[in-house]
């Protein structure tokens, strides 16, 4: 009996690797019954039976649940993004290290969702003492009077938009009334924080739509800020996909779900098992 489940492990090997499915037999035995959505039966005979399964892709590149509904309209960028900008992708994101968990603990205390925390990279690459052409200062690159309408001082002597604490306190303040301005829409929060809440209502009175999101007025922005949103996207996907990243598999074809073929060893008699070897 040893000698047959044995048998019958080599074979679900060779299976495995005849189908090219690329993880190890420990991901595949860790699938929960959610990655499946479908099973047939392949063929049966009187020594063998062999299913297939169709099972999540573990190489599929992922969109955070609240980006993921346009991903067709931001893919391409993302794509050409990491590429372009690989090595300040990571430079960013190991600066970051020691920002990214004080910005999450705060967006926990305003019920703010995770994916602003990438601002302050495109903002000011987490510089304090980062300054815009427009004067915006600081991490968030607050302007003076935004700043003053959040709580934060800007005199010469202490400009709290250089503390980071304070500063992404009144951010998440910010982001926290923009989503309840705008219906709780991320990617308009992120055009208002670029272009303010003005310009967004201009773009969207431009395009003539009640409930127009960003990709409705995305070409009445100015190019700056539909920029911004869509550095925002990628930082993004790319977090969300970190390790495919960094090993270069950032690869948009690959499916949502892949075939996969599964032996039955219960089927299986001795000289069956012999001879698929």
């Amino acid at each position: 009996m040893k000698r047959i489940q044995s048998k019958s492990l080599l074979t679900l090997i060779i299976i495995f690797f005849i189908i090219g499915f690329s993880t190890s037999a420990k991901d595949i035995i860790g699938f929960n019954a959610d990655n499946f959505s479908d099973s047939t039966v392949d063929s049966i005979s009187s020594h063998v039976r062999i299913e297939s399964v169709l099972v999540k892709n573990p190489n599929w590149i992922a969109y955070p649940v609240s980006l993921a509904e346009h991903r067709d309209e931001s893919k391409e960028y993302v794509k050409h993004y990491s590429k372009k900008e690989r090595s300040y992708i990571i430079y960013m994101f190991n600066k970051g290290k020691k920002f990214f968990p004080k910005v999450l603990h705060i967006f926990d205390q305003y019920d703010v969702p995770y994916v602003f925390k990438m601002l302050p990279a495109l903002e000011s690459n987490f510089n304090a003492n980062a300054v815009s052409n427009a004067g915006a200062v600081g991490y968030w690159q607050f302007m003076g009077e935004l700043a003053g309408e959040y709580g934060l001082h800007t005199s010469a002597k202490n400009d709290e938009r250089k503390n980071f604490v304070k500063s992404t306190v009144a951010a998440a303040k910010f982001f926290r009334d923009q989503l309840d301005f705008f219906n709780n829409d991320i990617l308009l929060t992120v055009a208002a924080f670029n272009c303010g809440q003005g310009g967004v209502l201009s773009a969207i009175k431009k395009s003539k739509k009640a409930d127009a999101d960003f990709w409705d007025i995305k070409k009445y922005l100015p190019t700056e800020t539909r920029i911004f949103v869509m550095k925002f996207i990628a930082l993004n996907v790319i977090s969300h996909n970190y390790d495919k990243f960094i090993h270069g598999d950032l690869n948009f074809n690959e499916p949502p779900l892949i075939q996969l073929a599964v032996v039955d060893s219960t089927k299986q008699d001795n000289s069956i098992t012999k001879n698929s070897l």
